[in-house]
């Protein structure tokens, strides 16, 4: 009989013929049908939990979890009552001693009876302030450039145009720069900035200006973004994420290498090692880096830390799914472990040895616990018609999870013994979000070509607001001829 046919296929004309051949016969086909049965049930384990999981159990993003409320968080809830605290100094609109136009409001005649009041002192003066900025209008500024001839030598001698006039008319650098902004820093479709601007502005621009001054962007970008990953790889500590992207109706993969202060995007067709290679940035990294435990990273040789958010949330979702206390009792050790350190990084003193060693025989003990909740799958009954397979047992996902916190245990805990390390690699995926947001808003890319524009521009947006500049004081800078790198000088 064939053991990969459906049970519900099976005859009872069938079960009489391999009853008719004997015990043997009988006990094959019970092997069988127990192992379809087997399969049917891990299936449907599997169904269940990929059902069951959500933003909160797992790396899905906050928008697959549909319009169902949520109420879980992985935050520890503080004693402190939601909204503005007591000591929270506030902010408000002040009255300013400086202003740059004054309105004046006269009174003519009298409420009361009608009389003229045109002639009589003003007794006094009471003063509002509105806060508001002008109309905003095009301006066109039309540039001479005198021409003299040398009386002495005969030399014909013209005065220079500013960089940004190279034709005989143009856009301006900060028009340019709010193009270039709104689409890239805002995240808005290249239709919808044509209206604002036409809306805002009073000029109509198209499409293809647009692009035109994307391009010119990203071509004056290419020594800072280089510099930028130069100064990455210099780094001691890495955050590296991947995330997939639409690129011209196809599946490919952003990839991100970025710290407190820097941040540096990437995208190619593959997630692997080819494109974390032609990244050029782990390939020569010799820092600490942080990631989600992707495989493809770990072929690299410099040091390797785990992110613990993301052990918490599949902690949840084990405790959920499968109801193993263990799961619960880690969770509580990390976000124990998490809360020790952060009261000794802001005193600036490490963990206590026997702190430490408290911590690592719980760990043990915990994960012990978790062993013994989750032996080895059994191994599949032997048949005749079993082909023969070298490759691992599938395991379930909690014995999956245990054999990581287990083998990688140093990269697990590595941020309770250097202060440097975080709990966790949200740097990269808050930077990566961005990325995400700008596909739901605009859509896929086009072309690789657009995908690439988009991370350079986007990679130094992010920098700089990290080391607190004004991102559109910089494009209206590059757009005149003189990029500014957002990377600290040495002192």
């Amino acid at each position: 009989m064939n053991e990969n046919r459906p049970i519900q296929e099976i005859s009872p004309e069938e079960i009489r013929a391999v009853y008719a051949r004997g015990e043997e016969a009988v006990i094959e086909l019970v092997f069988v049908l127990v192992e379809q049965i087997a399969k049917l049930e891990s299936r449907l384990t599997q169904v269940e939990g990929m059902l069951k999981k959500d933003s909160s159990n797992s790396s899905k993003p906050p928008t697959s979890d549909g319009f169902g409320k949520k109420t879980k968080s992985l935050r520890i809830k503080g004693e402190r009552k939601t909204g503005g605290q007591p000591e929270h100094p506030g902010s408000t609109l002040e009255w300013s001693s400086e202003v740059d136009v004054v309105v004046e409001h006269q009174v003519h005649e009298c409420d009361g009876c009608g009389a003229s009041l045109a002639q009589e002192p003003v007794e006094r003066v009471r003063a509002r302030q509105v806060h508001d900025i002008p109309p905003i209008e095009l301006r066109i500024y039309e540039h001479r450039a005198e021409v003299k001839n040398c009386p002495h030598c005969g030399v014909k001698n013209q005065a220079s145009f500013p960089a940004y006039a190279e034709s005989v008319a143009q856009y301006g650098p900060r028009l340019k720069s709010m193009m270039v902004y709104l689409m890239e820093g805002q995240l808005l479709p290249s239709a919808r900035t044509c209206e604002i601007l036409s809306d805002i502005v009073g000029v109509s621009v198209s499409e293809g200006t647009l692009f035109n001054n994307r391009s010119q962007c990203f071509e004056q970008l290419a020594p800072i973004a280089s510099t930028i990953q130069s100064e990455i790889v210099a780094s001691d500590v890495v955050h590296f994420d991947e995330t997939g992207m639409r690129v011209n109706g196809q599946l490919w993969w952003l990839h991100v290498a970025c710290t407190e202060g820097l941040t540096y995007y990437f995208v190619h067709s593959k997630r692997g090692g080819d494109a974390i290679d032609e990244m050029n940035i782990l390939p020569q990294f010799e820092g600490k880096a942080i990631h989600d435990g992707w495989k493809s990273y770990q072929n690299y040789d410099c040091e390797h830390f785990l992110c613990n958010a993301h052990h918490l949330r599949e902690l949840v979702f084990i405790s959920e799914h499968y109801q193993q206390a263990w799961a619960i009792q880690m969770l509580i050790l990390l976000c124990s472990i998490k809360s020790q350190v952060d009261e000794a990084r802001n005193h600036q003193t490490p963990l206590a040895p026997d702190l430490l060693s408290a911590f690592e025989t719980r760990y043990q003990t915990i994960l012990a616990q978790g062993f013994a909740a989750n032996p080895p799958p059994p191994p599949p009954p032997p048949t005749k018609h079993r082909r023969k397979s070298g490759g691992r047992q599938k395991q379930s996902p909690a014995r999956n999870l245990l054999h990581r916190l287990q083998n990688q245990q140093t990269s697990v805990l590595g941020f309770i013994y250097d202060f440097d390390v975080p709990f966790d690699n949200n740097q990269a995926e808050r930077d990566i979000r961005m990325v995400k947001l700008k596909q739901k808003i605009s859509g896929t890319f086009r072309s690789e070509t657009g995908a690439q524009m988009f991370c350079r521009i986007r990679g130094y947006i992010s920098t700089l607001r990290k080391q607190g500049f004004n991102v559109l004081d910089a494009f209206i800078s590059l757009f005149s001829g003189h990029p500014q790198s957002p990377i600290p000088q040495p002192e």
